[in-house]
């Protein structure tokens, strides 16, 4: 989903892979983070994988909140590919920016801002991705991370166009299933979802990216 040699723009980098995934394959890519201390491991990381990449400055991690992208991250990208914090599920830091130690409602307000920041700096005509799943909250039932991330990408200007599951590892799945079906008849989650939004005209947008070899 993006052009040959285009640039991505991640403003929930959290770790390496997918900026160093992204720069081996030929692509530019700009991550944002809140934490400092993630940012050097990320760049030792990718000093030690893809050094001529981290040298020409291809590749790059920034700190600081990506409700402000405009003014953290320079130039215009080609693609938006992200997984952000699931809400609480996983608490990264105690920084009050950091979505992740947000109540529910602020949470949604910073999230519509940041992704709506991150298209922004799209061309036209360009597709953007979301890696994302449904959380339970704490009444037992689930918050619907991926209808958020749908409404806030459409207020962004990006209309939804692919969804994909990602299977996860399974391990103990089977065994905690049984057991949440017995005492609260909650099913087990082993999923997320891929979320695909293009800008402006999908046509063009599939035009710029390279052809896909299709295996049989």
């Amino acid at each position: 989903f993006c052009p040959p040699s285009g640039r991505v723009l991640d403003p929930f980098a959290g770790g390496s892979v997918r900026g160093i995934v992204a720069a081996r394959l030929g692509r530019g890519y700009a991550g944002v983070d809140l934490s400092a201390v993630q940012k050097e491991a990320n760049d030792a990381q990718a000093d030690a994988i893809c050094p001529d990449v981290q040298h020409e400055g291809r590749l790059q991690w920034y700190v600081g909140d990506a409700r402000d992208v405009s003014t953290l991250v320079p130039g215009g990208y080609d693609m938006v590919f992200s997984c952000p914090p699931y809400a609480d599920l996983e608490r990264y830091s105690d920084d009050p920016r950091d979505v992740s130690t947000m109540a529910p409602d602020a949470f949604e307000a910073a999230y519509r801002a940041i992704l709506g920041a991150a298209v922004s700096r799209l061309a036209p005509d360009r597709f953007a991705c979301v890696v994302i799943s449904n959380i339970r909250g704490k009444d037992g039932c689930y918050r619907d991370l991926t209808g958020l991330t749908v409404a806030a990408m459409a207020a962004a200007g990006a209309r939804y166009y692919n969804e994909a599951v990602l299977i996860n590892a399974v391990g103990s799945l089977a065994i905690r299933a049984g057991k949440q079906m017995a005492s609260s008849r909650k099913l087990g989650r082993g999923h997320q979802s891929v979320l695909v939004f293009v800008t402006g005209d999908w046509r063009k947008a599939a035009a710029a990216c390279a052809a896909q070899e299709i295996p049989a």
